[in-house]
């Protein structure tokens, strides 16, 4: 079996882009400023919203950040797709619940020739930990071939209609993939308001974070901190800005905030 050298990688597909601004900004941030004024103004929507330019945007959105007034940051949300990533990795990623996840099916995709998988760096680095894992997921995918290609030998056994051995190739799918590892690779489209993710980065960007969820974590912030630098301006975490709260679970070492984080408080 072929060794494949996967590794995590992040797009941005999408993200909240306004509309009808006074000055065409398509900044997201706008939004988030629009809703957080409206709390405290008399104005109608759309004249609060289009006397917002980029220096009052930023300043408002700074206040909302500093108040700790995050309902405002739930307007704008953003959308991923992540691939690369072991099913490992999607299960810990699906448990934030407040998003929206689409995921490459076991059921219905075949995977007897795409059979690909993550190493873990420690598994990598040790010449006989990584020895042993390559059986292990040569025997796994020989395992699902094998049991895929039994089950189909007997559901169309007789069978010559196209349409009706397609349908009971699937549905022997269902089942062979029980013989996958969770080291398989996914992919998954993400789409989480700014808010769930101000959680999620301080959830799993934090060292204490699994290795390849805190890959997919930093790549996500770095790709946000580009839109909406004063949104994420102290996003990451915990202990980058503030302190740790795990206590005696702690690391102990004390993070560096991103340089586009370094930059915008200048």
């Amino acid at each position: 079996m072929e060794e494949k050298n996967i590794k995590a990688k992040v797009y941005l597909l999408a993200h909240t882009t306004p509309v009808n601004t006074i000055d065409g900004s398509k900044d997201p941030e706008r939004v988030v400023a629009a809703a957080g004024k409206l709390c405290y103004s008399k104005s109608n929507v759309m004249n609060l919203y289009q006397g917002l330019d980029d220096e009052a945007t930023e300043k408002f959105v700074n206040m909302l950040s500093s108040m700790g007034h995050e309902s405002p940051i739930e307007h704008i949300s953003f959308t991923f797709g992540i691939e690369g990533i072991s099913r490992t990795c999607s299960h810990q990623i699906v448990r934030h619940r407040i998003a929206s996840y689409s995921q490459q099916s076991q059921r219905y995709v075949d995977l007897q020739n795409s059979f690909n998988y993550i190493i873990p760096p420690a598994i990598e680095n040790n010449e006989k930990a990584k020895s042993i894992y390559l059986d292990s997921m040569k025997d796994s995918e020989t395992a699902y071939k094998e049991i895929t290609q039994a089950l189909i030998d007997e559901y169309t056994e007789g069978i010559t209609d196209k349409k009706e051995v397609a349908k009971l190739i699937k549905k022997a799918l269902e089942d062979s993939r029980f013989a996958l590892p969770n080291a398989c690779e996914t992919k998954i489209i993400v789409t989480m308001n700014a808010r769930t993710l101000l959680n999620f980065f301080k959830e799993r960007c934090c060292s204490r974070a699994q290795w390849e969820i805190r890959d997919v974590a930093d790549q996500m912030l770095d790709i946000v901190l580009d839109i909406a630098p004063n949104v994420f301006a102290n996003a990451g975490a915990p202990c980058v800005f503030g302190k740790c709260p795990e206590g005696k679970m702690s690391c102990g070492e004390k993070q560096q905030p991103k340089i586009k984080q370094i930059i915008r408080r200048r």
